[in-house]
């Protein structure tokens, strides 16, 4: 790939932007404390910020750069769908750990 075709500081901005709505769709730990942190509200914020950096530079994006646009926030639109359909609380913030994930295993009660 050409380096002409993609600009390294728009692909940065993009993937700062994607990395910070994984996290707020809970997919993936956030790099400060490790936990699982949904926040749907804030996830769609984010994409709406790359919608409007679409809409905004349309017409000065290579074909690799707008592809790279494109498919991200398609990819991020996807999953915000699929959380939010999840969801049947509000869409608040909730806090997990990466190891809390694991199933708990209780005790039965009353065996005889």
């Amino acid at each position: 790939m050409d380096p002409k075709e993609l600009n390294q500081h728009l692909f940065s901005l993009i993937s700062m932007f994607a990395s910070a709505c994984w996290q707020q769709l809970g997919k993936i730990p956030s790099q400060i404390d490790g936990k699982i942190n949904k926040d749907l509200k804030s996830a769609q914020v984010t994409i709406d910020m790359l919608l409007m950096l679409r809409d905004k530079m349309k017409g000065n994006l290579t074909k690799t750069e707008e592809k790279m646009l494109e498919d991200t926030i398609s990819n991020l639109q996807m999953n915000y769908a699929d959380e939010a359909s999840k969801s049947d609380t509000p869409k608040t913030e909730t806090n997990t750990k990466v190891e809390d994930k694991k199933e708990e295993v209780k005790p039965e009660e009353n065996k005889k």
